[in-house]
């Protein structure tokens, strides 16, 4: 099983990769989240994406299949909104596992956050790789950043 970290060991280990992607996240409401079905083969669902105090969190409306897939097979990837497709911003991808928030802190969530049901689900997502992709300041390359927290940064350049 691939190591984890939370957002914010992710910030502390690569500030300037985490302020990029926090920037992309906020930068659309909507993003894309891909799950697992009960057969294995992908599940794409729109999603939107908060902060909850150091954790990167989602929510989701009672019952709906992207929170049952994560609930049996918590893995998942995160897309950001690839905005008007200019590139640029570099483009946002985040794998990991999401972790559902239950009991006392789930309570909170609801009474703060106010979603339209309070039968409402909320995962607190960890991290297992970052990665960014966008064009070089001369336009002549892709610059990718990938962030594990076995392995940390890498830079790569593509033409």
């Amino acid at each position: 099983m691939a190591r984890m970290t939370s957002w914010q060991e992710f910030a502390e280990q690569a500030p300037e990769l985490a302020e990029s992607v926090r920037a992309r996240l906020e930068a659309a409401k909507h993003h894309v989240l891909a799950t697992l079905r009960r057969d294995g083969s992908p599940r794409v669902s729109g999603t939107e994406v908060g902060w909850r105090g150091p954790d990167l969190t989602m929510g989701s409306m009672p019952g709906a299949r992207k929170a049952l897939d994560l609930r049996r097979d918590p893995r998942f990837a995160l897309h950001t909104n690839p905005d008007d497709g200019s590139m640029a911003a570099p483009d946002a991808k985040i794998a990991g596992r999401a972790v559902e928030v239950t009991g006392d802190e789930l309570r909170a969530w609801v009474e703060e956050a106010k979603p339209p049901s309070e039968d409402s689900h909320l995962f607190r997502l960890d991290l297992t790789e970052v990665t960014t992709t966008g064009l070089a300041d001369d336009h002549t390359h892709l610059v990718i950043r990938h962030w594990t927290p076995a392995e940390g940064l890498r830079t790569f350049k593509r033409t």
